[in-house]
């Protein structure tokens, strides 16, 4: 098997197109991971749409969200729990930061590594091509930590926790304990905030408020933990919205507000949090400013930027222990086969869908 079947960008604002990509000789330690899902996510529309950094450069093998089975390993290899992995193994892998450099070593903050290695970004012109999850087969590199998918999830729900979901729990991570007469809002009703509101409710929130839109993700997050949700597209003033938060806040604002939506959103979350809550910005893209002189007093404000290598295995055991009381299988919309990755980035670009999935 010399090459395998690919997504690849040849062009922004252009449909993609199916490729044969070289399949490489694998370095020791690395993988062969024959992909079984790789669900979309809006950088991948960001990036169809444009360049995203100073190291993107066309032709890209589109996704970053990648599940499938160990088709072969170079050596001997375990995952991120010393357990000895196989061929036909599940698995979803970490990003690879340098482990060398100030972030790594000494302020021990991997996330922010400048050398830090992702997917979904890198020329597949260049060895070892296949760094992209819409694809066949991917290449995964030695450095990659490794967390095996239990048989109770999904393989589109555990290719989700390889970006949006993880992410959430890095966020939540980094804000600490929800206390039991807390209220947490959520802006953004997407694959992020959905997650998000499942965690909230998880870790005991008195109540989770999502605002967001279109109509119908909104129906997904009242089944991920939402006690109640708001349209945006039908309460479109922000005073509206704001006031709304604090009817149901004894007049005060949020204990916690998590933006998943895009930076545009910033500037209105703030006045939903009271004073002394905690901001939480996940959410990229858009423009937004802040008045400094308008923000809550004495709050905390919180960034994150993708996750560790155990915010995957948080993820995924997240997942497979909760999937009792929430219906993950719920965000992933619609199913697409290779030859229809246009049709799925579309509706992803046009919020036809929560998180749409690539089947092989």
């Amino acid at each position: 098997m010399d090459d395998c079947r690919a997504a690849v960008i040849t062009a922004h604002n252009e449909p993609l197109e199916i490729q044969r990509v070289p399949i490489p000789e694998l370095d020791p330690g690395s993988l062969l991971v024959k992909i079984t899902a790789s669900t979309l996510c809006g950088t991948d529309v960001h990036r169809w749409h444009g360049m995203l950094g100073p190291k993107d450069r066309l032709p890209i093998i589109t996704g970053h969200e990648p599940c499938g089975t160990i088709e072969e390993i170079a050596g001997e290899k375990t995952d991120i729990m010393g357990q000895k992995l196989k061929k036909g193994d599940r698995v979803v892998w970490s990003y690879v930061a340098c482990g060398s450099c100030y972030y790594c070593s000494v302020a021990v903050q991997p996330c922010i590594c400048r050398g830090r290695a992702s997917w979904g970004h890198n020329c597949c012109e260049d060895h070892p091509y296949l760094l992209g999850s819409v694809s066949e087969y991917m290449y995964v590199p030695k450095e990659c930590l490794i967390i095996k998918v239990p048989d109770e999830v999904s393989s589109a729900s555990a290719a989700a926790s390889a970006c949006a979901y993880r992410t959430v729990m890095h966020g939540y991570d980094r804000l600490g304990a929800i206390k039991d007469h807390e209220t947490v809002v959520i802006q953004g009703s997407g694959p992020l905030g959905n997650f998000a509101a499942a965690v909230a409710k998880d870790h005991g929130a008195k109540q989770v408020l999502v605002i967001g839109a279109p109509a119908h993700r909104l129906e997904v997050s009242k089944k991920m933990g939402a006690d109640e949700v708001l349209n945006i597209e039908e309460v479109t003033d922000p005073q509206d919205r704001r006031q709304w938060v604090h009817d149901r806040t004894d007049g005060r604002g949020a204990d916690i507000v998590i933006q998943v939506a895009n930076n545009a959103a910033v500037p209105e979350g703030l006045t939903l949090l009271r004073d002394g809550g905690q901001f939480l910005d996940i959410g990229a893209g858009g423009k937004g400013s802040i008045p400094v002189e308008k923000m809550p007093q004495q709050m905390t404000y919180l960034t994150v930027r993708s996750g560790e290598p155990r915010h995957w295995l948080q993820a995924v055991e997240f997942l497979a222990s909760r999937r009792d009381r929430f219906p993950f299988d719920d965000m992933i919309s619609r199913s697409y086969k290779l030859e229809e990755v246009n049709e799925a980035m579309s509706a992803m670009a046009n919020f036809e869908v929560v998180k749409p999935v690539i089947e092989f």
